[in-house]
């Protein structure tokens, strides 16, 4: 699987379990051996990863102690930041951040590791391209290289990463691990699996790199849990109609409800 260092292949007689719709792309694979258990869609084709990328973000800052706990620092909204929604809004801790998909706290943690360590960063995670530079001519790398820009990444390379993160292999501290795990959103899926993960919302992209406003994608990956298993799993749907919804949340419920047959 091309890009996805650590994934091992299906067996060619094994089946693949997931949606076949080629606008969907799934990936379950086991989180300690790294074998593939549901590939389907194109799993190879790299995206934006949106609001998915506050993983990453999220190891940062709890690295480099921008961050200290689940609920510190909390950083106030300043009518100046971008914020649609009500939620938003107000004082934000790192839980809320993640729960809520926060867009101007990633970004006061992106300014506040300053553009060397955040390139940095990104290089050593080996994270989808690794391109951090923006949007052309705009110098807005370190603010906005993941909201449908210059960085991207595929279904198996988000799957790798979250392998690499769980097995503590990024080459960070137990601490910046540890807090990251503890403030991911927790779901509970069909099947009697606990889920943490993250979703992402945002536009496809035309072949110029600018987004395909009638082409909205949504994304949901992260890790699940259940009797001492533990899988790894990323979604991404692209749907084929201008919308101004969240569609994180519509590929975070199917996911939610197909990964007891995914991970088996």
């Amino acid at each position: 699987m091309a890009g996805a260092a650590g994934l091992v292949a299906l067996p060619r007689t094994a089946a693949i379990a997931g949606p076949t719709d080629p606008s969907v792309a799934t990936v379950v694979a086991d989180a300690d051996s790294g074998r593939v258990l549901a590939r389907s869609g194109p799993a190879a084709e790299r995206a934006s990863p949106c609001s998915t990328f506050k993983i990453p973000i999220a190891l940062m800052g709890f690295e480099t102690g921008i961050l200290e706990d689940p609920t510190h620092p909390v950083w106030t909204y300043r009518p100046d930041l971008p914020a649609s929604r009500p939620e938003e809004k107000g004082a934000i801790d790192p839980t809320a951040w993640l729960r809520d998909s926060v867009v101007w706290y990633s970004q006061e943690i992106t300014r506040k590791l300053g553009v060397a360590r955040f390139r940095g960063f990104v290089d050593a995670f080996h994270y989808g391209n690794m391109d951090v530079s923006g949007n052309p001519g705009a110098n807005d790398g370190l603010t906005r290289a993941w909201l449908v820009s210059s960085l991207q990444i595929s279904a198996d390379e988000q799957v790798a990463f979250l392998r690499r993160m769980l097995g503590r292999e990024l080459g960070l501290s137990g601490h910046a691990y540890a807090m990251t795990a503890e403030t991911m959103p927790e779901f509970q899926a069909a099947g009697g699996w606990t889920v943490h993960g993250k979703t992402g919302s945002g536009r496809a992209q035309r072949t110029d790199g600018k987004p395909a406003q009638n082409r909205p994608l949504g994304w949901f990956v992260g890790w699940a849990e259940k009797g001492g298993r533990r899988v790894v799993f990323a979604r991404r749907q692209v749907f084929d109609h201008p919308s101004d919804a969240l569609n994180g949340r519509k590929v975070r419920n199917g996911l939610l409800a197909d990964l007891a047959g995914l991970a088996g």
